[in-house]
């Protein structure tokens, strides 16, 4: 480990024991460095790294704080980093299978806890993809505010955020779609059909049933146009593939 990843595990370790809580202003960088028994060049890259992070914010001419330490906050940087994973599409298939393995418990809980105004959401996405049948950018974007709408009913914010985070490329892989598959919109309507009638009776097995089923044909045929296309050889190396 070395000395500026030690500056950093030590300022973590003031937050999570409560010594530096949620909101609260650090001490001046000698004060810091100090405390720390850090020299102030450490406690500054320490105090940067965590500001990238955003477990600290740097605010000019005031100090520097913890932040609000919420998921949605602290795993933003999530999506950056699965954007840094296009043309791969190993990653792609890796990426969709986190995504059957959470969304369908995502929509199970969903139908548990969802509200009328919650579902009228849903609805409204759902109505917006009906209408926007041949306009594949525009359906795919309601397609992905449908299933934000969905997940933001569970009240989990750890569970949005993650999901949140893989929603930019998988985004990409359900316009692909779209695109080369002219039958894709009929499909992806009836599906997310399904999941909003489950959705409306709070029927949980039926809900995450329905969402299983909607993102495991997708993962198919993602799996199956990435074979056909060469991007998943049956042998040998993986071939890059870049989605529109």
């Amino acid at each position: 480990m070395s000395l500026t990843d030690k500056a950093i595990e030590r300022i973590r370790e003031l937050i999570r024991t409560g010594a530096l809580p949620p909101g609260s202003k650090l001490p001046p960088e000698p004060d810091l460095a100090a405390q720390l028994g850090l020299s102030r060049n450490l406690a500054r890259e320490a105090v940067k790294a965590l500001a990238v992070a955003r477990v600290l914010e740097v605010r000019r001419g005031d100090g520097t704080y913890v932040t609000s330490l919420q998921p949605s906050l602290l795993l933003e940087g999530l999506g950056g980093a699965v954007e840094l994973l296009q043309g791969d599409s190993v990653a792609l298939r890796d990426l969709m299978e986190v995504r059957r393995l959470l969304e369908p418990m995502a929509t199970a809980l969903a139908a548990t806890r969802i509200c009328d105004e919650q579902l009228a959401e849903v609805k409204r996405h759902l109505d917006a993809m009906r209408e926007a049948r041949d306009d594949v950018e525009r359906l795919s974007a309601h397609d992905a505010a449908f299933h934000r709408a969905v997940v933001s009913a569970t009240g989990n914010e750890t569970l949005l955020a993650l999901l949140e985070g893989i929603s930019g490329r998988t985004l990409r892989a359900r316009t692909w779609r779209g695109v080369v598959d002219d039958r894709a919109a009929d499909r992806t309507i009836a599906e997310h059909e399904a999941i909003f009638d489950a959705l409306s009776t709070r029927d949980a097995a039926l809900s995450q049933a329905a969402a299983l089923l909607h993102v495991s044909n997708t993962e198919q045929w993602l799996r199956e146009h990435l074979r056909l296309s060469g991007a998943l050889p049956s042998g040998g190396g993986e071939a890059e593939m870049t989605l529109t």
